[in-house]
């Protein structure tokens, strides 16, 4: 079986954690990837203190295993959300979409883990002198926002630059991508898109059917003009979005508000018109709906056979 130190420092049996999706990664999804032997992630998105609080109380009922809080440091309720993690004592906090360096300190001296989502080496290398336990690689080929780098390119480099666990994320849905990004230096993977069409996941159920009858060409990224790039599939609202951005008689307000509320439409109506069903590049790759605890079974199984019995993880 793979283990690896970040299951040690954690609690975790496998060296996975499920990707902090907003609207998606709720304590239905986030119980059953930490029963399975994972580490469930909670998303904060634009969730205020209370309603954090809330979801963290209901998955505290789900199970006795350690979970996470991603922060999105985007969010108008950053800060707030940030003391709720420490006062619920949540174990592990991921953040994406910015610098968390301002939180750090407070998250620290509540015994809060953090493992920062970064895109590049100089990020990786500023939260590790922040105090930072570990770093989550991720490349472009991920949902959600997205980099430039590459997940094959981003991963070793940010290996190669800081003294810290490093995950691998993006372009991750089976055992040939866990085995991957140990060959790159990685001593674990976060998995988003595979989440997706999880049984325990509580989308919509037209989300799930696009992501099972995706094709390996069927995501798109747009956001590029407001700095904030997204990788979704591809329907009318992300090829009207696409259109507009290059439309120089749109304006950046007009745009943001076109954008606003797509991706709850999405996940919540399923409106397969006017909503953004983010997803990564390995959608084609998700083409059956399982249980968690199936689909981390058959990954770490895949990883194995990949690697020999030989691998510097397998025990």
């Amino acid at each position: 079986m793979i283990k690896t130190p970040i299951c040690e420092l954690l609690g975790i049996e496998y060296p996975l954690f499920q990707g902090g999706m907003a609207w998606v990664a709720n304590a239905s999804l986030a119980s059953a990837v930490s029963n399975a032997g994972g580490l469930g992630i909670i998303a904060a998105m634009n969730s205020n203190g209370e309603q954090l609080r809330a979801e963290i109380r209901k998955c505290r009922e789900m199970t006795e295993k350690p979970f996470g809080v991603n922060v999105m440091l985007m969010s108008p309720f950053a800060a707030e959300v940030a003391q709720v993690v420490a006062e619920e004592k949540i174990p592990v906090v991921t953040t994406g979409a910015g610098n968390p360096s301002k939180f750090m300190a407070g998250w620290t001296e509540a015994g809060v883990k953090v493992i920062p989502v970064v895109p590049s080496t100089a990020l990786a290398k500023m939260v590790e002198r922040c105090g930072a336990t570990a770093v989550i690689a991720e490349g472009g080929e991920s949902g959600g926002h997205v980099g430039d780098l590459t997940t094959m390119a981003l991963v070793p480099q940010v290996c190669d630059a800081v003294k810290i666990p490093v995950l691998a994320a993006g372009g991750i849905a089976d055992g040939r991508g866990i085995a991957a990004a140990f060959m790159l230096g990685a001593v674990g993977v976060q998995v988003g898109t595979r989440f997706l069409v999880a049984t325990e996941c509580t989308i919509s159920r037209a989300y799930k059917e696009k992501v099972l009858k995706a094709k390996d060409i069927d995501t798109m990224v747009t956001g590029r003009r407001l700095g904030h790039p997204v990788r979704a599939l591809k329907n009318p609202f992300s090829r009207e979005y696409l259109k507009k951005e290059y439309d120089s008689s749109v304006s950046d307000e007009e745009l943001e508000a076109f954008g606003t509320g797509s991706l709850r439409r999405a996940v919540l109506d399923g409106d397969t018109k006017g909503g953004s069903f983010l997803a990564g590049q390995v959608a084609a790759m998700c083409n059956r709906e399982q249980p968690c605890a199936e689909i981390i079974r058959e990954m770490f199984e895949g990883a194995e056979q990949v690697l020999g019995g030989a691998g510097k993880w397998v025990k």
